[in-house]
């Protein structure tokens, strides 16, 4: 989905990752022969995001930044205030350079900021004091509880930019995890927060649908603790709310003090239509916990099946005896948003099923795509019959089950794990 800024591309990466151009240990460089330099604004903008104070300059010229904290004496920057004057070149080269080389830790997060429009999304999480906190750190199983709950988050905002739903399983999920290809995520100093880059032009739907579904979280759990009523839970499903987010948070707050998330636009970009330009953090506390179970539970009872007539490829056949009904697994080519569904089908279907799967024909099926699972299992089959494909299809097909061919077991005792 995304990777770390801390790992190299070269070795094994995090699960469902994928490289990225500039995940790698270092910023990329950003002032190449013949590149196009940041705005000067937007990088003024960006140190002021992240901190930086400006200590002098001519007015409307130039201004001199210096980091925060007690890393200010190590680096100053000299930034115009446009790209207008003669020198204003010069002068962010060498800027992009000093940052580059600063400690301060928010100078890598700048340079990645300017290396392509990219939303920010931090998030923070208040945890009991230990010695390790005391120190500014954090321990592993902190650190991972922290990332495994981002991940989370932006999953629930990729799904919800796909379609709003109370409950996706695992409906939309490869078109999310690709709308997440290009984000990168670094943790922030001390170990106790992390921050995303979104970027805009392949992420921004996520970014903006998170903002709103967020607010919407918020206002739903303070009326439910004020009245004990869920109805605002169910008009914020319009939001981008759903299980999979209500999930992510209680992962998030879980076993914490509070925790908050803020998103910042990206400068080059604005802010997007409907959105406010500073939008505020939203913050949960362990005793919004029971508000967010409650209505996780709630949109995995209420969100409905789905009648649907998919097409997919047999990869598995099952049953108990050498007659009778069977069950089918298809990995899905069309018709409905998910891999993967498991089908019941009686002893002539299943008979239809294992021919297309020996002759390496898909199958077209009609029924309701239950939520129990996850939608991945498919009831009331009926309409079963192969689908007619061309030859280059149709090899391309059976070379895929081939590769596969493990998952395909006939008559095979007991019940599919």
């Amino acid at each position: 989905m995304h990777r770390s800024m801390d790992e190299p591309t070269g070795g094994a990466g995090l699960p469902a990752a994928r490289s990225h151009p500039t995940a790698r240990p270092g910023p990329p460089p950003l002032a190449g022969a013949g590149e196009e330099l940041p705005d000067p604004a937007v990088l003024g903008a960006l140190l002021r995001r992240h901190g930086w104070q400006r200590r002098g300059g001519a007015p409307g010229r130039y201004g001199r930044w210096t980091p925060p904290g007690s890393a200010a004496g190590t680096t100053s920057l000299l930034v115009p205030e446009s790209a207008a004057f003669p020198d204003s070149g010069e002068l962010i080269e060498e800027a992009l350079l000093a940052l580059g080389r600063s400690p301060d830790p928010s100078a890598r997060d700048i340079l990645v900021s300017l290396t392509a429009p990219s939303d920010e999304i931090r998030w923070w999480r208040e945890v009991p004091e230990s010695a390790a906190g005391a120190a500014g750190a954090s321990g592993w199983t902190e650190a991972e509880e922290l990332r495994s709950a981002a991940r989370q988050v932006l999953m629930a905002g990729a799904l919800a930019a796909r379609g709003r739903a109370g409950y996706h399983g695992a409906r939309h999920r490869r078109k999310a995890r690709a709308a997440l290809d290009d984000a990168l995520i670094g943790p922030g100093a001390g170990g106790r927060s992390l921050t995303a880059y979104v970027p805009v032009d392949s992420g921004r739907a996520v970014a903006v649908r998170l903002c709103h579904a967020l607010h919407a979280t918020r206002e739903a759990v303070d009326y439910q603790r004020a009245t004990g009523g869920m109805e605002a839970f169910d008009s914020a499903v319009a939001a981008g709310v759903g299980r999979e987010l209500t999930e992510a948070l209680i992962a998030l707050v879980r076993g914490s003090e509070g925790a908050g998330i803020d998103l910042r636009w990206a400068p080059a970009a604005g802010a997007p239509d409907g959105c406010p330009a500073r939008p505020a953090p939203v913050e949960f506390s362990p005793g919004d916990l029971p508000a967010l179970r409650a209505a996780g539970a709630r949109y995995l009872r209420d969100e409905p099946a789905v009648q649907v007539r998919l097409t997919g490829a047999v990869v598995r056949l099952r049953r108990s005896g050498p007659r009778g009904a069977g069950i089918v697994r298809l990995r899905v080519l069309a018709g409905a948003e998910v891999a993967h569904v498991r089908v019941e089908l009686d002893e002539e279907a299943y008979r239809i099923a294992g021919h297309a799967h020996l002759v390496g024909l898909p199958l077209r099926v009609e029924g309701r795509l239950e939520n129990r699972g996850g939608f991945r299992r498919l009831t009331g089959a009926s309409q079963v019959a192969p689908v007619q494909v061309d030859e280059a299809e149709r090899d391309r097909l059976m070379k895929a089950l081939q590769e596969n061919v493990d998952y395909f077991e006939e008559a095979c005792a007991g019940e599919e794990p």
